[in-house]
Protein backbone atom coordinates (compact mmCIF):
# COMPACT_ATOMS: atom_id res chain seq x y z
CA UNK A 1 0.00 0.00 0.00
CA UNK A 2 3.06 2.77 1.03
CA UNK A 3 4.42 1.71 -2.39
CA UNK A 4 1.46 2.81 -4.52
CA UNK A 5 0.77 5.51 -2.90
CA UNK A 6 4.25 7.25 -2.94
CA UNK A 7 4.33 6.42 -6.62
CA UNK A 8 1.37 8.12 -6.86
CA UNK A 9 2.90 11.35 -5.70
CA UNK A 10 0.98 11.21 -2.34
CA UNK A 11 2.88 12.08 0.97
CA UNK A 12 2.03 9.48 3.55
CA UNK A 13 2.18 9.43 7.69
CA UNK A 14 1.64 6.23 8.61
CA UNK A 15 0.85 4.76 11.69
CA UNK A 16 3.42 2.16 13.26
CA UNK A 17 3.70 -0.02 16.86
CA UNK A 18 7.68 -0.28 16.22
CA UNK A 19 10.65 1.55 14.83
CA UNK A 20 11.07 1.46 10.65
CA UNK A 21 13.90 2.42 8.81
CA UNK A 22 13.37 5.76 7.05
CA UNK A 23 11.58 5.97 3.95
CA UNK A 24 11.46 8.76 1.49
CA UNK A 25 8.07 10.28 1.61
CA UNK A 26 6.48 8.75 4.50
CA UNK A 27 6.60 10.18 8.00
CA UNK A 28 6.38 7.45 10.83
CA UNK A 29 4.12 7.83 13.99
CA UNK A 30 4.86 5.59 16.81
CA UNK A 31 1.83 3.91 18.80
CA UNK A 32 -0.83 1.91 18.45
CA UNK A 33 -5.11 2.27 18.07
CA UNK A 34 -5.28 3.04 21.57
CA UNK A 35 -2.74 6.26 22.23
CA UNK A 36 -5.62 9.03 21.37
CA UNK A 37 -2.46 11.85 21.25
CA UNK A 38 -0.44 9.48 18.67
CA UNK A 39 -3.59 9.14 16.45
CA UNK A 40 -4.32 12.79 16.32
CA UNK A 41 -0.79 13.73 15.52
CA UNK A 42 -1.39 10.76 12.67
CA UNK A 43 -3.94 12.71 11.02
CA UNK A 44 -3.96 16.18 11.55
CA UNK A 45 -3.46 18.34 8.71
CA UNK A 46 -4.05 15.03 6.46
CA UNK A 47 -6.97 15.43 3.26
CA UNK A 48 -7.78 11.97 3.39
CA UNK A 49 -7.16 9.26 6.29
CA UNK A 50 -7.08 5.39 4.93
CA UNK A 51 -8.27 3.27 7.99
CA UNK A 52 -6.51 0.19 7.05
CA UNK A 53 -5.30 -1.39 10.19
CA UNK A 54 -7.47 -4.41 11.50
CA UNK A 55 -7.23 -7.94 12.90
CA UNK A 56 -8.12 -11.18 11.12
CA UNK A 57 -7.11 -13.74 14.18
CA UNK A 58 -7.86 -13.17 17.52
CA UNK A 59 -8.17 -14.98 20.54
CA UNK A 60 -12.11 -14.00 21.27
CA UNK A 61 -14.83 -11.56 20.42
CA UNK A 62 -13.16 -8.85 23.08
CA UNK A 63 -9.75 -8.80 21.21
CA UNK A 64 -11.56 -7.94 17.93
CA UNK A 65 -13.60 -5.75 19.30
CA UNK A 66 -10.94 -3.90 20.48
CA UNK A 67 -8.92 -3.76 17.56
CA UNK A 68 -11.56 -3.55 14.74
CA UNK A 69 -14.54 -1.63 16.16
CA UNK A 70 -12.70 0.14 18.94
CA UNK A 71 -10.21 1.14 17.19
CA UNK A 72 -11.74 2.53 14.37
CA UNK A 73 -13.98 4.30 16.88
CA UNK A 74 -10.86 6.33 18.06
CA UNK A 75 -9.59 6.84 14.65
CA UNK A 76 -12.67 8.87 13.89
CA UNK A 77 -12.50 10.52 17.32
CA UNK A 78 -8.72 11.97 16.26
CA UNK A 79 -10.09 12.89 12.91
CA UNK A 80 -13.15 15.01 14.70
CA UNK A 81 -10.72 16.49 17.06
CA UNK A 82 -8.36 17.45 14.82
CA UNK A 83 -11.14 18.85 11.70
CA UNK A 84 -10.63 16.38 8.78
CA UNK A 85 -13.64 14.94 7.15
CA UNK A 86 -12.37 12.61 4.68
CA UNK A 87 -11.99 8.67 5.73
CA UNK A 88 -11.50 5.97 3.80
CA UNK A 89 -12.30 2.56 5.68
CA UNK A 90 -11.33 -0.57 4.84
CA UNK A 91 -13.92 -3.41 5.96
CA UNK A 92 -14.62 -6.94 4.59
CA UNK A 93 -16.83 -8.89 3.03
CA UNK A 94 -17.70 -10.32 6.41
CA UNK A 95 -19.35 -7.47 7.94
CA UNK A 96 -22.38 -8.60 5.71
CA UNK A 97 -22.73 -11.95 8.16
CA UNK A 98 -21.90 -10.51 11.51
CA UNK A 99 -23.61 -13.65 12.81
CA UNK A 100 -21.70 -15.78 11.31
CA UNK A 101 -18.01 -14.87 13.45
CA UNK A 102 -16.61 -12.78 15.96
CA UNK A 103 -14.12 -11.39 13.14
CA UNK A 104 -17.40 -10.48 10.97
CA UNK A 105 -19.55 -9.07 13.78
CA UNK A 106 -16.40 -6.74 14.65
CA UNK A 107 -16.37 -5.40 11.21
CA UNK A 108 -19.77 -4.81 10.84
CA UNK A 109 -19.17 -2.77 14.45
CA UNK A 110 -16.80 -0.45 12.85
CA UNK A 111 -19.27 0.03 9.57
CA UNK A 112 -21.75 0.99 12.24
CA UNK A 113 -18.85 3.55 13.89
CA UNK A 114 -18.45 4.81 10.82
CA UNK A 115 -21.49 5.56 8.90
CA UNK A 116 -22.82 7.23 12.20
CA UNK A 117 -19.53 9.07 12.23
CA UNK A 118 -21.10 12.26 10.15
CA UNK A 119 -17.91 12.49 8.25
CA UNK A 120 -17.19 12.54 4.31
CA UNK A 121 -16.59 7.93 4.34
CA UNK A 122 -16.16 5.46 1.63
CA UNK A 123 -16.33 2.21 2.74
CA UNK A 124 -14.67 -0.77 0.90
CA UNK A 125 -15.10 -4.06 1.62
CA UNK A 126 -12.61 -6.23 0.28
CA UNK A 127 -13.53 -10.55 -0.85
CA UNK A 128 -9.93 -12.68 0.26
CA UNK A 129 -7.08 -10.80 -0.85
CA UNK A 130 -3.96 -12.57 -2.39
CA UNK A 131 -0.24 -11.32 -3.84
CA UNK A 132 3.11 -11.80 -3.13
CA UNK A 133 3.20 -10.70 0.10
CA UNK A 134 0.18 -12.42 1.70
CA UNK A 135 0.63 -15.40 4.25
CA UNK A 136 -2.89 -16.19 4.04
CA UNK A 137 -2.95 -17.89 0.20
CA UNK A 138 0.60 -19.35 0.86
CA UNK A 139 -0.99 -22.32 3.06
CA UNK A 140 -3.60 -22.86 -0.37
CA UNK A 141 -0.39 -22.39 -2.65
CA UNK A 142 1.57 -25.06 -0.65
CA UNK A 143 -1.32 -27.28 -0.25
CA UNK A 144 -1.47 -27.64 -4.38
CA UNK A 145 2.00 -28.06 -4.64
CA UNK A 146 0.96 -31.82 -3.09
CA UNK A 147 -2.01 -32.27 -6.16
CA UNK A 148 -5.06 -31.78 -3.84
CA UNK A 149 -6.83 -28.95 -1.79
CA UNK A 150 -8.67 -29.65 1.46
CA UNK A 151 -11.49 -26.75 0.73
CA UNK A 152 -14.90 -26.26 3.11
CA UNK A 153 -17.71 -27.46 1.74
CA UNK A 154 -19.14 -25.92 -1.82
CA UNK A 155 -19.81 -21.91 -2.60
CA UNK A 156 -18.37 -19.17 -4.68
CA UNK A 157 -15.81 -16.65 -3.43
CA UNK A 158 -14.48 -13.81 -4.63
CA UNK A 159 -10.69 -12.51 -4.35
CA UNK A 160 -9.03 -9.79 -5.42
CA UNK A 161 -4.90 -8.76 -6.02
CA UNK A 162 -3.30 -6.38 -3.49
CA UNK A 163 -1.79 -4.31 -5.97
CA UNK A 164 -5.14 -3.67 -7.04
CA UNK A 165 -6.26 -2.85 -3.51
CA UNK A 166 -4.06 -0.70 -3.10
CA UNK A 167 -4.93 0.98 -6.57
CA UNK A 168 -8.19 1.04 -5.58
CA UNK A 169 -7.64 2.51 -2.05
CA UNK A 170 -5.34 5.69 -3.88
CA UNK A 171 -7.96 6.35 -6.31
CA UNK A 172 -10.52 6.68 -3.51
CA UNK A 173 -8.04 8.59 -1.50
CA UNK A 174 -7.74 11.50 -4.50
CA UNK A 175 -11.16 11.66 -6.24
CA UNK A 176 -12.43 14.79 -5.92
CA UNK A 177 -16.26 12.57 -6.68
CA UNK A 178 -18.23 13.29 -3.94
CA UNK A 179 -20.47 10.54 -5.03
CA UNK A 180 -18.39 7.58 -3.89
CA UNK A 181 -18.61 9.76 0.12
CA UNK A 182 -21.45 7.80 2.10
CA UNK A 183 -20.54 4.43 -0.20
CA UNK A 184 -20.07 1.03 0.91
CA UNK A 185 -18.32 -0.65 -2.34
CA UNK A 186 -17.89 -4.31 -2.94
CA UNK A 187 -14.58 -5.51 -5.43
CA UNK A 188 -13.50 -8.48 -6.75
CA UNK A 189 -10.91 -9.62 -9.74
CA UNK A 190 -13.83 -8.41 -12.26
CA UNK A 191 -14.31 -12.22 -12.73
CA UNK A 192 -18.09 -12.58 -13.84
CA UNK A 193 -19.99 -15.13 -11.04
CA UNK A 194 -16.88 -14.82 -8.74
CA UNK A 195 -14.92 -18.34 -8.56
CA UNK A 196 -16.13 -21.48 -6.96
CA UNK A 197 -13.80 -23.27 -4.52
CA UNK A 198 -13.57 -26.03 -6.97
CA UNK A 199 -12.14 -23.74 -9.53
CA UNK A 200 -10.20 -21.37 -7.45
CA UNK A 201 -8.09 -24.49 -6.31
CA UNK A 202 -7.36 -25.71 -10.16
CA UNK A 203 -6.14 -22.12 -11.17
CA UNK A 204 -3.48 -22.03 -7.60
CA UNK A 205 -3.26 -25.30 -8.83
CA UNK A 206 -2.41 -24.15 -12.26
CA UNK A 207 0.08 -21.55 -10.61
CA UNK A 208 1.98 -24.34 -9.38
CA UNK A 209 2.65 -26.60 -12.10
CA UNK A 210 0.05 -29.31 -10.58
CA UNK A 211 -3.29 -30.76 -11.75
CA UNK A 212 -4.96 -30.24 -8.02
CA UNK A 213 -7.59 -32.40 -7.00
CA UNK A 214 -9.95 -30.40 -4.78
CA UNK A 215 -11.66 -32.11 -2.02
CA UNK A 216 -14.68 -30.56 -0.48
CA UNK A 217 -15.01 -30.86 3.35
CA UNK A 218 -17.91 -31.22 5.57
CA UNK A 219 -18.56 -28.33 7.47
CA UNK A 220 -18.16 -30.05 11.24
CA UNK A 221 -14.81 -31.65 9.65
CA UNK A 222 -13.66 -28.07 8.56
CA UNK A 223 -15.21 -26.82 12.49
CA UNK A 224 -12.97 -29.83 13.78
CA UNK A 225 -10.00 -29.34 11.83
CA UNK A 226 -10.03 -25.21 13.18
CA UNK A 227 -10.24 -26.78 17.10
CA UNK A 228 -6.98 -29.12 15.88
CA UNK A 229 -5.07 -26.62 14.32
CA UNK A 230 -5.76 -24.36 17.01
CA UNK A 231 -4.23 -27.48 19.74
CA UNK A 232 -1.32 -27.53 17.48
CA UNK A 233 -0.17 -24.34 16.80
CA UNK A 234 -2.29 -22.39 19.13
CA UNK A 235 -1.57 -18.55 18.59
CA UNK A 236 -0.26 -18.87 14.83
CA UNK A 237 -3.31 -21.42 13.67
CA UNK A 238 -4.28 -20.40 10.71
CA UNK A 239 -7.54 -21.85 10.29
CA UNK A 240 -9.27 -20.75 13.96
CA UNK A 241 -12.69 -22.31 15.15
CA UNK A 242 -14.03 -18.13 14.20
CA UNK A 243 -12.58 -18.57 10.61
CA UNK A 244 -14.46 -22.08 10.11
CA UNK A 245 -17.13 -20.36 10.79
CA UNK A 246 -17.50 -17.95 8.26
CA UNK A 247 -15.25 -20.06 5.75
CA UNK A 248 -18.59 -22.63 5.82
CA UNK A 249 -20.81 -19.94 4.52
CA UNK A 250 -21.79 -20.68 0.70
CA UNK A 251 -21.22 -17.34 -0.74
CA UNK A 252 -18.50 -14.86 -0.54
CA UNK A 253 -19.32 -13.46 -3.57
CA UNK A 254 -18.72 -9.52 -4.44
CA UNK A 255 -22.01 -8.22 -5.65
CA UNK A 256 -21.67 -6.22 -8.86
CA UNK A 257 -24.19 -3.97 -8.14
CA UNK A 258 -22.08 -2.52 -5.69
CA UNK A 259 -18.98 -2.36 -7.54
CA UNK A 260 -17.23 1.23 -7.54
CA UNK A 261 -17.67 3.21 -10.73
CA UNK A 262 -15.53 2.29 -13.65
CA UNK A 263 -14.69 6.21 -13.70
CA UNK A 264 -12.88 6.08 -10.71
CA UNK A 265 -11.74 2.38 -10.62
CA UNK A 266 -11.71 -1.13 -12.42
CA UNK A 267 -9.04 -4.31 -11.35
CA UNK A 268 -6.02 -4.44 -13.71
CA UNK A 269 -4.55 -7.86 -12.95
CA UNK A 270 -5.67 -10.61 -14.43
CA UNK A 271 -6.38 -13.40 -11.78
CA UNK A 272 -4.85 -16.44 -13.69
CA UNK A 273 -1.21 -14.15 -14.58
CA UNK A 274 -1.68 -12.69 -10.87
CA UNK A 275 -1.60 -16.11 -9.38
CA UNK A 276 1.33 -17.32 -11.18
CA UNK A 277 3.46 -14.28 -10.43
CA UNK A 278 2.43 -14.98 -6.85
CA UNK A 279 3.77 -18.36 -6.79
CA UNK A 280 6.91 -17.77 -8.34
CA UNK A 281 6.96 -14.90 -5.91
CA UNK A 282 6.82 -17.43 -3.16
CA UNK A 283 9.19 -19.88 -4.34
CA UNK A 284 12.06 -17.40 -4.61
CA UNK A 285 11.38 -17.10 -0.99
CA UNK A 286 11.64 -20.55 -0.57
CA UNK A 287 8.23 -20.76 0.62
CA UNK A 288 7.48 -23.07 -2.36
CA UNK A 289 9.36 -26.14 -3.91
Amino acid sequence: MLAKALADGLRVRALTRRPQEPRDGVEWILGTLEDQRQLEKLVAGTDTVLHIAGMVNAPNRAAFEACNATGTAAVIAAMKAQGIQRLVHVSSLAAREPQLSDYGWSKAEAERHVAGSGLDWTMIRPPAIYGPHDAEFLELFQMAQWGFMLLPPGGRISIIHADDLADLLVAMARTPDRATHDQIYEVDDGRHNAWTHKTLAKAIGRAVGRNVVPVNMPALLVKLGAHVDRLIRRDKARLTPDRASYFCHPDWSSRVAMAPPESVWTPQIDTEPGLAATAEAYRERGYLR
